[in-house]
């Protein structure tokens, strides 16, 4: 084992939380005031769970990773950070559960020992995960290993521990070794007809992962299965009416956005999947779940916003609807009488580089809601969220849903998205999760 330094490892979790961190805007008290209304069994088994008084080893591993996400030219251009995600916490569950055996496996039964370390599996899953997917940081990684082993007593259940955790990080990284995500990207060429995406000023550069579509989707059984219909035809009342309004609040400069929605817009426009990720490590830091429980929360988690992106590219790239930006521009010409141009129109954010239908923001918070809203319960749910973009700005919600809709319009104050894109992918994200989160990682007995 290399030599390891507890400074390099609390320096890599503090830069997993740092940015779109998430933290309770309630005391230790409320923690302990009147529990949430339980919606289902997870939620009911959850309420009388222990209060945790530090983060386990699979919040650890997600800060680690949400920290190397952040670290500029780690992750690959061509490849989305939500598939290490998904890996990682895939790999980290089958490990766990292989030694609780409490649930169906994601992938595979390693009939571990049963007296095995499951933090030292968990641990083990991730760092083999993590050096293969980002090799130039495996010596950071290795030394962050260290520190999670050493928290583990020395031992036969810890050696088993780490045993059962590379096997189940050799398996799904097998299982994801040809899933077409190294493929290069295709090169989109824009259609003329109103409505067609266009390259958008102002580098007119090409959209990214236009080979997304066709990753094989980690739950889903093809990228299509929950495809939205096709967004409204340029010249119908639903579209005018979306026009119009982003139009007016998306609008750099805009007298009709509120200080409020402008804060809104900027708050959330760091990369959506790590605002869920650590809107889960607060609630389950919170409800004191246990290192299983959170195993499969972030697995559930990850395999939806995963398989969300693959569906919402697929949409994108089979839609390819154009931009607020270039629809406000070439409104003159769009044969909708009832649309306006500006030619001089810009944005309050700078647009992102794929079609507009469906919003990705909608897509991934929709998916995340839902899977927290299904292991905790929706109501009594009062937390805060911080974003790397606004530093000391915090943002205050009492549901996961409420924070789901508010990522979701954030899109259309920054000039990104009509609200049709939001509509459909919040419908998308939804359908995706309750796919999820009913077919994959249930208790034994339940399917």
């Amino acid at each position: 084992m290399k030599r390891f330094s507890f400074r390099l490892f609390a320096f890599r979790m503090a830069l997993g939380a740092v940015g779109a961190a998430v933290v309770l805007a309630a005391n230790a008290s409320a923690r302990t005031a009147r529990p949430m209304r339980a919606t289902n069994r997870d939620a009911a088994a959850l309420a009388t769970s222990p209060a945790a008084t530090s983060p386990d080893q699979v919040i650890q591993w997600n800060r680690i990773l949400l920290g190397i996400l952040r670290t500029p030219g780690a992750q690959p251009p061509t490849i989305h950070p939500t598939r290490s995600m998904a890996i990682l916490h895939a790999a980290v569950y089958d490990a766990v559960n292989a030694i609780a055996k409490t649930n169906a496996p994601y992938l595979v039964d390693l009939g571990a020992p049963r007296h095995a370390s499951e933090p030292a599996a968990a641990a083990a899953a991730a760092h083999a995960v993590l050096v293969r997917l980002y090799p130039n940081e495996a010596a950071a990684l290795d030394a962050d290993l260290a520190v999670s082993l050493s928290q583990v007593p020395d031992g036969k259940a810890k050696d088993q521990g780490v045993r059962v955790g590379e096997e189940a990080a050799a398996a799904i990284l097998t299982l994801r070794s040809d899933d077409r995500s190294a493929a290069a990207p295709i090169t989109f060429v824009p259609g003329s007809n109103p409505g067609d995406y266009q390259l958008t000023p102002p580098g007119f550069l090409q959209p990214v992962f236009t080979h997304w579509p066709f990753v094989q989707p980690f739950a889903l059984r093809s990228a299509n299965q929950f495809r939205p219909p096709p967004p409204p035809p340029v010249t119908s009342p639903t579209y005018t009416d979306s026009f119009d309004e982003v139009k007016s609040l998306g609008v750099a400069g805009s007298t009709t956005r509120t200080d409020d929605q402008t804060q809104i817009a900027r708050f959330w426009g760091a990369p959506i999947q790590n605002y869920w990720n650590e809107i889960a490590q607060t609630a389950a830091l919170a409800h004191g779940t246990t290192l299983v429980q959170n195993a499969r929360l972030f697995a559930l988690l990850d395999l939806s916003v995963a398989d969300s992106v693959i569906a919402f590219y697929d949409a994108k790239y089979t839609y390819h609807f154009w931009r607020p930006i270039t629809a406000i521009r070439a409104a003159d010409n769009d044969g909708n009488p009832a649309t306006a141009g500006d030619p001089n129109w810009t944005p309050f954010s700078s647009t992102a580089l794929d079609p507009s239908y469906p919003g990705a923001h909608a897509v991934v918070s929709a998916a995340g809601a839902d899977v927290l809203s299904r292991v905790f319960g929706n109501a009594n749910e009062r937390f805060a969220v911080t974003s790397e973009l606004l530093p000391g700005v915090e943002r205050t919600f009492t549901s996961f849903s409420d924070a789901a809709d508010e990522a979701s319009v954030s899109r259309i104050y920054a000039g990104q998205h009509f609200r049709f894109d939001q509509v459909a992918g919040e419908q998308l994200g939804r359908q995706i999760a309750d796919y999820v989160t009913t077919n994959f990682l249930l208790p034994h007995g339940r399917g």
